[in-house]
């Protein structure tokens, strides 16, 4: 089982057990951590919106062209920003450190 680090807003960390093959967004969820997740990992939505860690990011696989669109949406975006959903725990992302964005953009909610 690896571990993971989740920052939350107001900059307290919350260390977690992260099953291997688990979303981060499945993380965050079992651990009732505030990541939104609005669309269930469909890849349909930016509310999973994590900031990765400098030393972790490049641990991950590439984006899809899919995540990118998606990401475009995100509130508060940075160059290390990921979806929570699109990001599987592995042996080697034991450790893997996320900030919580500050607020997120719920596209699906209907106006």
């Amino acid at each position: 089982m690896a571990k993971m680090i989740f920052v939350l807003n107001d900059g307290s960390e919350v260390e977690v057990d992260a099953p291997i093959g688990l979303s981060v967004l499945e993380i965050a969820h079992k651990n009732d951590i505030d990541l939104e997740g609005a669309c269930e990992g469909s890849l349909a939505c930016s509310t999973c919106h994590v900031v990765v860690d400098e030393k972790d990011f490049d641990k991950l696989d590439e984006p899809t062209e899919d995540e990118e669109d998606m990401l475009d949406l995100a509130f508060g975006l940075t160059h290390t920003s990921r979806l929570g959903c699109q990001i599987k725990m592995t042996e080697a992302l034991d450790g893997l450190k996320v900030k919580l964005p500050s607020a997120t953009r719920n596209m699906m909610v209907d106006k």
